[in-house]
């Protein structure tokens, strides 16, 4: 079984409350998760307005398929999103 996850750090400067944060996340999660089978959620600086931290994971038995789908994550979320992608670490188990 190969285990592939995804930390990515988010900055949305123009974000002054935690309702519009919210707003942004929700979208951003629901349509990552409509395109590709993977599970996502924020898991850090839930109380930090302008800076989403966002995890992904996704299993398969190819390491080549996870990290081509977790390439294809990183892509679609810089394209949907206003945020600024400020980190991205991915490791592959």
């Amino acid at each position: 079984m190969i285990i592939g996850t995804l930390t990515i750090r988010l900055y949305a400067p123009w974000v002054h409350s935690l309702k519009e944060k919210r707003m942004e996340v929700k979208s951003l999660i629901d349509k990552t998760k409509n395109k590709f089978n993977v599970s996502i959620a924020e898991i850090e600086g839930m109380d930090t307005h302008q800076i989403i931290v966002l995890g992904i994971g996704c299993v398969s038995n190819d390491t080549k398929y996870v990290n081509s789908v977790l390439d294809e994550v990183i892509n679609f979320i810089e394209t949907n999103t206003e945020a600024e992608v400020v980190t991205v670490d991915m490791e592959i188990f």
